[in-house]
């Protein structure tokens, strides 16, 4: 497992001394040895590489890797540049031009929303290829439940997009009145026309940001 790096070392510090978080070391790391795991164990924790705690201003939380060849990176949502969109980017970029009059770029890669501080945060880190969910209940959770915490604790404010079931369970622990939280079905086909479309959460976002004195988010992904 390539280690987290920065600020967000510091912060997490008390987990890697959780007898958790070595089990899950040691499962990680036997079933990149004996299975095909997605992503590649250098991109692992690129959510945190990208976007440094200090700098977070949103946060975006998917559920676990997409689990097809070439498709994961470390970043929720986010694809390789060369690799198609997915469905479920596929309606965020719909949504993107309805909301804020983005064009739909050619690609699928969201490093630049990390880079201007928005946390694309999968909740579960890792996954078997071709299973989904398959490293659902090996620890991540407790890992990424922390990281949550402690974005939560930040005495600055900050967006949350909670899109869907499972990243809306998320809320009892935003607490904070000073962050503002935004519910949405999930974008995937099976949900997104059950209010993802209008859900408006990217301009809402810029709209809280700038309204707090801070940039708002470029959303607009460039083709390539």
């Amino acid at each position: 497992m390539a280690p987290i790096a920065g600020d967000w070392l510091e912060a997490l510090k008390p987990e890697f001394r959780q007898p958790y978080y070595a089990k899950l070391y040691n499962t990680v790391n036997a079933e990149y040895k004996t299975r095909k795991v997605f992503p590649p164990p250098e991109d692992m924790f690129n959510a945190f590489h990208f976007t440094p705690l200090a700098q977070v201003k949103a946060v975006i939380l998917g559920q676990d890797p997409y689990h097809n060849d070439g498709q994961a990176h470390g970043l929720c949502f986010s694809v390789k540049k060369g690799v198609e969109i997915p469905p479920s980017l596929a309606n965020i970029y719909q949504e993107l031009k309805d909301d804020c009059g983005c064009y739909i770029p050619n690609n699928g890669y969201l490093e630049k929303w990390a880079r201007q501080g928005v946390l694309l945060l999968n909740t579960v880190l890792t996954v078997r290829a071709h299973q989904a969910n398959s490293h659902r209940g090996i620890g991540w959770e407790q890992f990424t439940d922390a990281a949550i915490r402690i974005l939560n604790e930040q005495d600055r404010p900050i967006v949350f997009l909670l899109w869907g079931r499972p990243a809306q369970m998320k809320k009892s622990m935003l607490n904070n009145p000073g962050h503002l939280i935004l519910e949405a079905p999930h974008p995937s086909p099976l949900s997104a026309y059950r209010g993802f479309f209008g859900c408006r959460h990217f301009s809402k976002t810029n709209e809280f940001l700038v309204s707090n004195g801070l940039e708002p988010i470029d959303w607009q992904i460039e083709n390539i």
